[in-house]
């Protein structure tokens, strides 16, 4: 199947699911929900927030787990994108999800939106993108970014036939 991307370029849907940062493991009493972000997470999620205002990428919404490492990384792009950080929507099914529950927010976002970074966790946000694509990413790293472009005028009806991944960003890329 060739999908038309051309025609309806002012309404295509992006998608950007963005891996929380490294996070800190040092504190063994905090649950897993509480980890913060590690020195080297501290410097990756400003660098890939600024790479993306760079291409001239900008959010139209900013969606995040409610885990404290995916919502620092969300703070950041926020603050790239000129966002408030009271902005950014905490999801709380993002959390510990499935793919079913990623597509459940997806299609449940306003049309309005066009361009939405999604923060969350592996195993799930690896299993989405090779959902949409040919080439087998085996691991998104922390703070990679996979962008799916979709020809759905819709997010409800945004899926696997009607979008593609188009990039896939990853800090070693650049350090």
């Amino acid at each position: 199947m060739i999908l038309n991307f051309d025609h309806k370029l002012n309404h295509m849907k992006t998608l950007y699911l963005i891996r929380h940062a490294k996070s800190s493991w040092e504190d063994s009493s905090l649950r897993d929900i509480q980890r913060p972000l590690n020195p080297r997470g501290k410097r990756d999620a400003p660098f890939m927030a600024k790479l993306l205002k760079g291409k001239g990428i900008q959010a139209d919404a900013i969606v995040s787990s409610p885990a404290n490492r995916a919502f620092t990384t969300s703070t950041y792009f926020a603050k790239e994108m000129g966002i408030e950080e009271n902005e950014i929507i905490q999801e709380d099914s993002i959390y510990e999800a499935y793919t079913e529950d990623i597509f459940n927010v997806i299609h449940s976002l306003h049309n309005s939106i066009n361009t939405v970074f999604l923060f969350g966790h592996n195993p799930t946000f690896t299993s989405m993108a090779n959902m949409f694509t040919q080439n087998y990413i085996a691991n998104v790293p922390t703070c990679g970014i996979v962008v799916i472009e979709s020809a759905a005028e819709s997010w409800s009806a945004f899926g696997r036939e009607n979008s593609l991944l188009k990039d896939y960003y990853y800090p070693k890329q650049y350090f």
